[in-house]
């Protein structure tokens, strides 16, 4: 049995993961929040899950805190890591490396132009990890676009309770293609990584790019809620002029193609885009 060390425990994604593998690894957490730096050894840790992160902030954050919490401290634990002999450090990013919406799918061999701060904190974390890598520090890079499923907050929590409490929405015959991976996707694929020991950079995603049209019906449907979807003339364009960030997140596309992820893992996500939109509502999921 692995030992690893998993930090961002108490977000839904590292949840989900000490829950669905503690019996195939000796999990022991770490909180940059709470727990103190100084004294943490990974002696004997075989593996590292970097989950920790400073998500994209809608009301903001500076570049300096982007930069000390999503490159310093990745920095400051992969360092130790490789000084204490850790084999491997998995280090969760984001497709914001590549930039914003975008008609056209990302892959791994895609050109990253970050327009944030969040995505330019990433990246710089992910060449600086590479840097670092040598024949027995292996580095595993992850990126993923939105991640999904119970317990999930900011855009998909608001927009499950919108569907909750509005029965006609005027979303109907939106055509783009959004790529989101399942938060039971997402953890099998860090699982197969361990497992396999792979290093160098991966692309997460479900089988299938959906349209937020169809992301709400999915959601109506696991709510068991009868819904309206409707097409109302200028509202797009209304919605693109006093809210282009919400427009740009319904009706544009942000595509992904992890094929080369796909056959270098030999991977098979072990549940499609339907199981995962119902296995984030059903509160009473326990299988995972």
């Amino acid at each position: 049995m692995n030992d690893v060390l998993l930090t961002g425990s108490n977000g839904f994604v590292g949840k989900y993961f000490i829950k669905k593998y503690a019996d195939r690894y000796s999990i022991q957490k770490f909180s940059f929040l709470n727990d103190d730096f100084k004294s943490l050894h990974v002696e004997g840790i075989e593996i590292i899950v970097h989950l920790s992160a400073l998500v994209h902030q809608m009301g903001g954050a500076s570049k300096d805190e982007y930069e000390r919490v999503n490159v310093t401290q990745t920095l400051d634990l992969a360092k130790k890591a490789k000084a204490s002999g850790v084999k491997q450090f998995v280090f969760m990013s984001t497709v914001k490396v590549y930039g914003e919406e975008n008609d056209a799918a990302y892959s791994e061999t895609s050109t990253c132009k970050p327009e944030d701060e969040y995505g330019r904190s990433k990246l710089k974390a992910e060449n600086e990890l590479l840097k670092l890598e040598n024949d027995v520090f292996k580095v595993s890079i992850i990126r993923t676009p939105v991640v999904y499923g119970h317990g999930v907050k900011a855009n998909i929590k608001n927009l499950v309770n919108l569907v909750q409490k509005v029965s006609v929405l005027p979303f109907g015959g939106i055509a783009n293609k959004r790529s989101m991976v399942y938060v039971g996707n997402l953890c099998h694929m860090m699982d197969v990584i361990i497992e396999k020991e792979a290093n160098g950079l991966f692309l997460a995603s479900d089988d299938r790019a959906i349209s937020t049209t169809k992301l709400i019906e999915l959601i109506a449907k696991a709510l068991d809620k009868k819904i309206y979807l409707i097409k109302i003339p200028f509202f797009e364009s209304l919605l693109k002029f006093i809210k282009p960030s919400f427009h740009k997140r319904l009706y544009g596309s942000l595509e992904v193609d992890n094929s080369l992820t796909r056959v270098k893992l030999n991977l098979v996500n072990p549940y499609s885009v339907e199981e995962g939109i119902r296995f984030m509502i059903d509160k009473t999921e326990k299988k995972y």
